[in-house]
């Protein structure tokens, strides 16, 4: 007797608490006719009179009416609510006083049962979802208790395995130089398999300090690669300079490949070791070179736990950029291509004198700023797709040129281009499809190295376009000249056919 009581109880206070999903929504005019539908329970009524406080917390799907009265109302409180633009437009429908019942429950029977479903399948998501990052949280704490069981056994997580160390020949001509025109690559003689960083010598550093050391290790097989790193001159010091990878190389055994080039000045020159009798494990560079004959560079491997992140490397340079698997190729822009710079120029003023062109004993490309506008040369469709950096040196060539300002920007095929150079003159923002490396100032004394990070790899090809300004009021001698361009790519995509601009 006292559970039918608390049963009774119960099921009337349930009755009397309000639904949290109210998906319809009527005016309070058709309260009495609809309040005693199946409907009654998914209904919220508005008075059009009044602002609509009562749809606050509330989603309403539909509307529904049962008198025209109330539809008019019900329809000038939504137009009210949709000058808040909170919600989208809230269908009307007109029941007929004579199958209101079943309208009404037809209507129920569609919002209840779609969105029923649809929230238990949204419930479901969510419940497995929160089960994933349980277990997701669970693994990396049991990670990190294992390495710090490592670390607390004092058991070594970075060991070397392989060093071959510097022979310094007085008949040795250095490898700066060939760092700037192609790069050195060299294998390593060990598989990746716990490899977690490798160490450089440098025998000697350089007196000018400006420029970068970029250095790329990927896998031979796959050509996917593993990280870069983007030294500057001044941080490196004489000596042996260690690398750290993001992670010690896990997976299947492969070939590691280690490619090291630099933009800028004069690099520090990289040591090699003694000679060898194995070929595929000397230095190899594009261009022949002395100095390589049967030579590798002064290298240490060292390997730790796989998958773990590398702790005890002194003094490391940690990776500028993850690769994260992705391929890398470094390429050059053809001489063919640089040899057909277009002048785009967007000034007012008539020189009597080529502002842009091209050198042929050089490979580079004048660019002299004018006192009015922005001087520009285009080259056209050089830019593959899935490049992420793009990197030039720029000097004034002449000890008496005038400073003034040199930037790079990238521009889709079927761009105007000069419609873009206007925006820069302006100090308008460009559209998110041109891509613009920002101003540099350059000065007789001072060339400047111009590199240009990507955020994210281009998907199509696209055109180079170089550009200068006046830096002050003269521009004499300002023969501004940029070379050396180097190009890497992350992704190979294939190009969006576009028309090119005549």
């Amino acid at each position: 007797m006292v559970d039918a009581i608390l049963n009774e109880s119960l099921s009337a206070t349930i009755h009397r608490l309000p639904r949290r999903n109210r998906y319809a929504v009527a005016s309070i005019r058709d309260q009495d006719a609809l309040e005693a539908s199946p409907l009654s329970d998914l209904l919220v009524f508005v008075d059009p009179d009044f602002d609509a406080e009562e749809l606050r917390g509330t989603f309403p799907l539909i509307g529904v009416a049962a008198s025209d009265a109330g539809s008019n109302a019900l329809r000038a409180a939504l137009e009210r609510l949709n000058k808040l633009g909170s919600l989208p437009d809230v269908p009307v429908v007109r029941l007929q006083e004579a199958a209101l019942t079943k309208g009404a429950e037809l209507v129920a029977q569609v919002l209840e049962g779609g969105l029923g479903r649809l929230s238990r399948h949204v419930a479901n998501a969510n419940t497995e979802l929160a089960t994933l990052r349980r277990e997701r949280e669970t693994l990396f704490e049991n990670y990190r208790a294992l390495e710090n069981a490592f670390h607390a056994r004092n058991w070594d997580t970075v060991s070397e395995v392989f060093g071959h160390g510097p022979f310094i020949d007085p008949k040795d001509q250095g490898l700066a130089a060939l760092l700037c025109e192609s790069g050195i690559t060299q294998l390593f003689p060990i598989s990746s398999y716990a490899v977690s960083g490798f160490a450089l010598h440098f025998r000697e550093l350089p007196k000018d300090k400006t420029g970068r050391l970029v250095a790329t290790l990927d896998y031979v097989e796959s050509s996917e690669g593993i990280a870069e790193w983007l030294i500057p001159y001044g941080s490196i010091a004489q000596g042996w300079n260690f690398f750290s990878l993001p992670k010690a190389c896990d997976g299947s055994p492969r070939t590691l490949r280690l490619r090291i080039s630099a933009s800028g000045g004069r690099p520090p020159e990289l040591s090699l070791g003694h000679v060898i009798t194995n070929e595929r494990y000397a230095a190899q560079a594009l261009v022949p070179h002395a100095d390589l004959d049967m030579r590798p560079l002064a290298l240490r491997i060292f390997t730790g736990l796989p998958g773990a992140r590398p702790m005890a490397l002194p003094n490391v340079f940690a990776p500028s950029t993850v690769i994260s698997g992705r391929k890398v190729e470094d390429y050059r822009l053809p001489v063919e291509l640089l040899r057909a710079v277009a002048n785009v120029s967007l000034t007012p003023v008539e020189p009597s004198f080529p502002t842009v062109r091209f050198l042929e004993l050089e490979d580079a490309i004048v660019c002299h700023p004018l006192s009015e506008g922005i001087t520009a040369g285009a080259v056209r469709r050089v830019v593959a797709p899935g490049t992420a950096r793009i990197s030039a040196r720029a000097v004034i060539d002449h000890p008496d040129g005038k400073p003034g300002t040199v930037g790079l920007m990238l521009v889709p095929l079927s761009t105007n281009i000069r419609k873009e150079i206007a925006a820069l003159a302006d100090g308008r923002a460009l559209p998110p499809t041109a891509l613009f490396s920002g101003w540099m100032e350059i000065t007789a004394a001072q060339p400047v190295d111009i590199n240009f990070m990507l955020e994210t790899p281009t998907s199509r090809t696209m055109d180079l376009v170089v550009l200068s300004k006046a830096a002050t009021d003269s521009v004499d001698f300002a023969w501004l000249k940029i070379f050396n361009f180097r190009l890497v790519k992350y992704l190979e995509r294939s190009p969006v056919r576009e028309v090119a601009n005549a």
